[in-house]
């Protein structure tokens, strides 16, 4: 009896904290329907979005990341003179500026941190620059350590490997960066350029904050006029998933851990087949196990589900319709039992639960919200 007792208190102590640990989803948006920065709570047994609540009325407040323990929120704001803000996250939720600092560029279009939290990597669209701001002990930002801009001639105008009849023409004009991020032992970093068709690679010194071009410095988007824009890296480390907009397709970068080059392998379309028409892929993610790959395609307005084979190759198990409009992004949450689709036109979120084997299934349930650009969910004790 006192056996039973003792594991009834326990098991009681579990679910009181779980229930303790709030999460919160943090959605970025493009004005003026989006109106800046939304906090929803996420209901953990159903994944449901609520407590819609504007946080933050930077203007185009589109790009955003959390630290690995979730206490500092890292906002950009997506205007010609880019800037970053470091905001507290209390356990309430409630959001404190610590400070505010120039992005090394103009159109910060996408932020990431390094494995160890020591600095914060930005990818500026419209200068086609990128940066390197260290992060401080409290949280904040210190002013860059590096900045890196990208320079050459402009990439082919229509994209050479696009399923026919496409028109996903744009910004092969100039340098446009459009992610960075660096390795999972965070010891190189790479950056895509979608107007210059270019994957650059670098050497990041941990101790300075300081960039070194490898050797190659870059290599060429898998086609021509591809527009090369999001990647996820594989769990190990030993590659990563590339997503060109413009061509719509996925292409396989081996990385070389030594010296931590890239070597393209194959590319297959991010579209079903038989599709025919204009589509940019945009967003994409990996489940944490690394066995299934997830693609927003817009204008086809779908989810590209694959399946990682155990030698790498991509198998295409399903598309599905994301019920809304040009999806920019594509969320999963911690657990993975999650799918989260950021509608960029249609001014929602859907939400779909991963089954078995990684299928999608939907949950009806729209949350609206304007212009959503990218969601990050953080874990508050």
């Amino acid at each position: 009896m006192h056996t039973r007792t003792l594991l009834a208190a326990s098991l009681s102590l579990l679910a009181t904290a779980a229930v303790a640990q709030t999460q919160y989803a943090w959605v970025g948006t493009y004005n003026p329907n989006g109106e800046g920065l939304y906090r929803f709570t996420v209901d953990p047994q159903t994944g449901a979005l609520g407590n819609k609540t504007l946080v933050s009325k930077l203007p185009n407040a589109a790009q955003l990341t959390v630290s690995h323990d979730g206490s500092t929120l890292y906002l950009a704001s997506e205007v010609e003179k880019g800037v970053v803000q470091a905001l507290r996250v209390d356990k309430n939720g409630e959001l404190h500026l610590l400070n505010q600092v120039a992005s090394g560029g103009a159109g910060p279009v996408y932020l990431s941190l390094t494995p160890n939290g020591r600095y914060l990597l930005v990818a500026n669209y419209v200068s086609g620059s990128i940066a390197v701001l260290p992060v401080q002990s409290d949280g904040s930002l210190g002013e860059a350590t590096d900045v890196q801009q990208d320079k050459g001639e402009p990439g082919a105008a229509k994209p050479e490997a696009a399923v026919e009849g496409s028109f996903a023409i744009s910004d092969h004009n100039g340098p446009h960066a459009h992610m960075i991020a660096a390795d999972p032992g965070g010891k190189f970093v790479y950056s895509t350029d979608l107007g210059l068709d270019r994957i650059y690679q670098y050497r990041l010194d941990d101790r300075t904050g300081k960039l070194t071009p490898n050797d190659p410095p870059f290599i060429s988007a898998s086609s021509k006029g591809a527009g090369p824009r999001h990647f996820v890296f594989t769990p190990k480390g030993d590659g990563l998933w590339l997503i060109n907009e413009e061509a719509s397709t996925l292409t396989w970068y081996a990385l070389d851990a030594a010296n931590g080059t890239l070597k393209a392998g194959k590319t297959i379309s991010a579209l079903p087949q038989g599709y025919k028409g204009t589509s940019f892929a945009a967003g994409l993610v990996l489940s944490q196990d690394g066995e299934q790959l997830y693609v927003a395609n817009r204008l086809h307005n779908s989810i590209a589900h694959f399946t990682v084979k155990a030698d790498g190759t991509l198998i295409h198990k399903d598309d599905v319709w994301t019920r809304g409009d040009y999806p920019r992004s594509l969320t999963l949450d911690k657990n993975g039992q999650w799918l989260y689709v950021m509608n960029q036109r249609s001014d929602n979120i859907t939400r779909f639960r991963v089954t078995s084997g990684g299928m999608l299934r939907f949950e009806p349930d729209y949350t609206p919200v304007g212009s959503p650009s990218q969601m990050v969910i953080s874990i508050t004790p």
